[in-house]
């Protein structure tokens, strides 16, 4: 599929996809190392009268990286500005990973333009932390990085990874997507070329990394920071997944978000699936998606 490119208010140049025609229209927020084409799974069996599009955030795939980003927040930013630049008003978001705490910031800065939300084995509002490190490589629990850059140094979530990107190391990132994502299913020969390839054009790894962890939408500190209770924001209606085999955001992190916003969510589970329901359940996702942006 041929990506697209659209120049924000802020310089930076965002490619993406589109397909479709319709009134309805559902944007798709892709998480970490990947990028718009992971979401084909999804491309391929949403109908046609859906206008879908699904942007490289920055630093992603074919999108610029011309400002390092700080936060979540400036990826939602960037989506917002994109979506004015599309002279789309409303629409309704799927984020998934990173990417549902994208669409979180976005739909809290700006509850008018959300209708629904859907957050595929989403991070928690509370943020994904990553922890300093003993000689034995275990996490020390509460003690924090300073800044990105410190991050870019922990020796075993973020420098292997900056180094496979840096190497283009194809078999790397495939052995540690079979061990984190593709804990059921994988995908095809095919499939695993094309994303794999996008997800060594990122350029922002500790940047993100660093985001995700000083994400924090509630009212309580999550060690790295105090929180904004921006989650008290969302006005959308919003239907969590999970996957029971997700070894990479844990059940408790879903059930955060769901707590926070159980005045209007649905939490769907899928028995035997991993991190990505995009390649272990990619057809029951896309019906429970379709029935319930048409609730």
């Amino acid at each position: 599929m041929e990506k697209r490119e659209i120049v924000l208010k802020n310089g930076e140049v965002y490619r993406y996809v589109e397909q479709g025609q319709g009134d309805k229209v559902l944007l798709l927020i892709h998480g970490n190392f990947s990028s718009s084409l992971h979401y084909t799974p999804l491309l391929e069996r949403l109908p046609k009268n859906i206008k879908v599009i699904a942007p490289d955030l920055r630093g992603y795939g074919d999108s610029s990286y011309y400002r390092r980003v700080q936060s979540l927040k400036d990826f939602a930013d960037d989506i917002y500005m994109f979506m004015k630049a599309k002279e789309i008003e409303k629409y309704d978001v799927v984020g998934w990973s990173l990417g549902g705490g994208v669409a979180l910031e976005l739909a809290a800065h700006h509850p008018e333009v959300v209708e629904h939300l859907i957050l595929i084995n989403s991070t928690t509002h509370k943020g994904y932390p990553i922890f300093k490190k003993g000689e034995d490589g275990k996490p020390l629990v509460g003690q924090v990085y300073e800044s990105a850059d410190e991050m870019a140094k922990d020796p075993v979530q973020v420098l292997p990874l900056l180094k496979a990107q840096k190497e283009n190391n194809f078999d790397f990132v495939s052995y540690i997507f079979d061990l984190t994502i593709y804990t059921v299913n994988k995908p095809s020969e095919e499939d695993n070329k094309l994303w794999i390839n996008e997800s060594l054009k990122q350029r922002n790894l500790a940047d993100a990394d660093w985001a995700l962890a000083n994400l924090n939408m509630s009212d309580q500190h999550n060690l790295y920071n105090a929180g904004t209770n921006n989650i008290s924001k969302v006005k959308a209606q919003i239907l969590h997944t999970w996957g029971t085999k997700d070894i990479t955001v844990p059940e408790y992190m879903i059930k955060d978000n769901v707590k926070a916003l159980e005045k209007r969510s649905k939490l769907v589970v899928y028995e035997n699936c991993g991190h990505s329901p995009l390649v272990d359940v990619p057809d029951q996702l896309t019906k429970d998606i379709v029935d319930f942006i048409n609730e």
